[in-house]
């Protein structure tokens, strides 16, 4: 019995997770957990060798036991070589990631230009701030006359051409894209150089699908050159202009408080899970379950209120404009309706499962799609299709739906105890003021306390759950080893959730789990030693991190110079491969956990992982093992704070009157 309560707590860290996934099997319903343990993946698909792009194949390359001896001469039908098929695998993992967190961004910009104009009355703008700063970045201009007669343009023009300008930014075919000046001087200029500034958004990722077709690109770095164009075309570009956007339509976050882990069902409410990755509805449906004929007509059901809760990044860009509580990431979402407790679970797009419609076939829950992306054929899912000009009847219709299904209650309701209290919602500029206040508001006290030693330096740690791995548990083994070692860690998305249910996202967590130096500075300023940044379309706020890091100076001119690193301990989806390679090409050392498809062209393998460095300034490894990946990123932060001169440790001294005025006079 030991054994076997053991061989379960294996799939999952997460308490709440595992009994869960005993009252599944207890009630006898397949989970994603289960299909882990019985579906194998394919060995020659993990090596990247598998080519489809024709029907002649698939042609299948795998790596010789004995590994390669001499000359590689493996190809597929048309002469291919595994180099070759391993680049264009890979390249299109890139083109598929870069096109569903940028089609996220064009459906934003698309609501965005509605709302400026007026034509999505249930929008508007909230943060005219971010709009002003952000129509200069599309050289937009903000002010109108000249000299003594200069004043404020309309906000609502602004609007306007701002929302033409990002929505152009999808469908321009020459030139290049405005975003991409927001990167560090130097890392502009080695784009340019290296010519793989995109040109347009789609134009990068269908560029890949052409060059992937049978017969055409055949050399793996000039697929990877244009891997690196689409990932940059997301990261600095479409998923930037959603993050843009999302703020200056629903405001920019602020560090909010709010809870996190099953427990925050609640029986004798309508609970509603949000999931999926766009706010657009999401946003709409707070609004709406705040009114009082959403609240009446729960009450009048039976019902105390409506208790939304979030799941995956939906639930991350509700946490940090409005507080909600997020019910858990990606492995999780099976588990939430096997709780019993949901009325009905709302999806829009990106890491929804097929399965969760076959669970809520054992329960009562209503499983609700909402965009013309993204059905299900499975019968008893309903669609309610999401329309930006009629957003809050849509969010009212859903909510409706909810509540009349709330009485349908049949299975026993088991709500786990746990729940977790996290502090959620930082961006790169709530970062200034929180190191620097009002008055000096820059990254200047964060470089001063990397170059002093106090924190060794900074890691983005962001990504997926995936059932190959024990859930949740190599993001915090990770993080943890981070923390102790005295890097500051950056997260967004699945991992962001995993430390909110395991504690780390609270200042309070500085003193357990921070080395000496990171918890000072923690304790000091009052902030989490983990910062929660948003979605994993809010990867782009980690960019603007390290850039505001380069622009304070001290450490170095480029992303490349900072003492920073990349992880994606758990990652499972294409998006994951672009921001991956977003990273790179930004300059960072990125590692990433369970594997990358890569290992069966050694030579393609060894371009990413090694030469790329040279090109690029960042580069890609792969480590499975937690504390091995975590030792990785610290030996590369170590590295650079070499390089920097950095990597000795500086006495403190407690200044007198007369060291200060002497100070003062070197100044001076």
């Amino acid at each position: 019995m030991a054994e076997e309560k053991a061989e379960k707590a294996l799939k999952s860290v997460d308490p709440a997770s595992q009994k869960m996934i005993d009252k599944a099997e207890a009630d006898g319903i397949s989970t994603i957990f289960d299909r882990a343990d019985k579906m194998k993946p394919c060995n020659i698909g993990v090596q990247g060798t598998c080519c489809k792009v024709c029907s002649q194949g698939p042609c299948r390359l795998p790596l010789p036991k004995k590994g390669i001896e001499g000359e590689d001469t493996r190809m597929g039908l048309c002469g291919a070589t595994a180099n070759t098929i391993a680049a264009r695998n890979f390249v299109r993992m890139i083109a598929g990631g870069a096109a569903a967190h940028s089609d996220h961004g064009r459906g934003v910009a698309e609501v965005f230009l509605a709302a400026a104009r007026g034509e999505a009355a249930d929008y508007k703008i909230q943060d005219t701030k971010r709009l002003i700063d952000v129509a200069k970045i599309f050289e937009i201009p903000v002010t109108v006359g000249e000299g003594d007669d200069e004043k404020p343009r309309d906000t609502q023009e602004i609007a306007i051409e701002l929302g033409e300008k990002a929505l152009a930014e999808w469908g321009k075919q020459e030139g290049e894209i405005y975003t991409a000046k927001r990167a560090p001087k130097a890392r502009y200029e080695l784009w340019k150089k290296l010519d793989i500034v995109p040109r347009g958004i789609d134009r990068e990722i269908v560029e890949i699908m052409h060059r992937t077709h049978m017969g055409v690109d055949q050399d793996y770095k000039n697929l990877i050159k244009q891997g690196s164009r689409a990932a940059i075309a997301d990261g600095w570009g479409g998923s930037m202009i959603a993050t843009d956007l999302q703020d200056i339509l629903f405001g920019a976050p602020v560090p909010i408080h709010g809870d996190i882990n099953l427990g925050v069902f609640k029986q004798d409410e309508v609970n509603v899970v949000i999931h999926g990755h766009e706010p657009l509805l999401s946003e709409m449906i707070v609004v709406a379950s705040r009114t009082p004929e959403m609240q009446e007509m729960a009450k009048a059901k039976g019902a105390k209120g409506i208790n939304l809760a979030g799941m995956c990044c939906t639930a991350n860009e509700i946490l940090m404009r409005h507080g909600l509580p997020v019910a858990g990431n990606y492995l999780q979402q099976e588990l939430a309706i096997i709780t019993g407790a949901v009325d009905a679970m709302v999806v829009d797009v990106q890491c929804i499962m097929e399965n969760i419609a076959n669970v809520a076939k054992c329960f009562h829950t209503k499983i609700i799609t909402t965009n013309t992306r993204a059905k299900m054929e499975e019968a008893g899912t309903i669609h309610i299709e999401f329309d930006e000009h009629h957003a809050l009847d849509n969010a009212k219709e859903i909510l409706k739906t909810a509540i009349e299904n709330f009485p349908n209650r049949r299975a026993e309701v088991m709500i786990p105890d746990e729940q977790s209290p996290m502090v959620a919602g930082f961006t790169y500029e709530s970062i200034e003021y929180h190191l620097g206040g009002s008055f000096r508001g820059t990254y200047y006290t964060l470089n001063d306390n990397i170059i002093n030693g106090r924190i060794r330096g900074i890691g983005g740690v962001v990504g997926c759950n995936n059932a190959r791995t024990i859930h949740d548990n190599d993001h915090l083994v990770i993080i943890k080893e981070l923390l102790k070692n005295d890097v500051i860690v950056l997260t967004t998305g699945c991992s962001a959730m995993a430390c909110g249910k395991a504690g780390l996202l609270t200042p309070e967590a500085a003193k357990e789990f921070c080395g000496p130096g990171l918890a000072e500075v923690c304790e000091t300023v009052g902030i989490p030693p983990v910062l929660h940044m948003g979605s994993c379309v809010d990867n782009s706020r980690i960019l603007m991190a390290a850039t505001g890091v380069v622009n304070a100076g001290g450490l170095g001119n480029d992303i490349s110079d900072v003492p920073v690193a990349g992880s994606a301990p758990e990652w499972m989806s294409e998006k994951a491969i672009s921001i991956g390679h977003y990273f790179v090409a930004s300059g960072v050392y990125t590692v990433f956990g369970v594997g990358l498809p890569v290992t069966g062209a050694p030579v393609f393998q060894d371009y990413l992982f090694n030469q790329l460095e040279n090109e690029l300034g960042g580069m890609w490894d792969v480590e499975a093992d937690p504390i091995k990946h975590a030792q990785k990123m610290i030996a590369h932060i170590d590295k650079k704070r070499k390089e920097l001169g950095i990597d000795k440790a500086r006495e403190r001294v407690l200044f007198d009157m007369e060291a200060r005025r002497q100070l003062d006079e070197e100044v001076a």
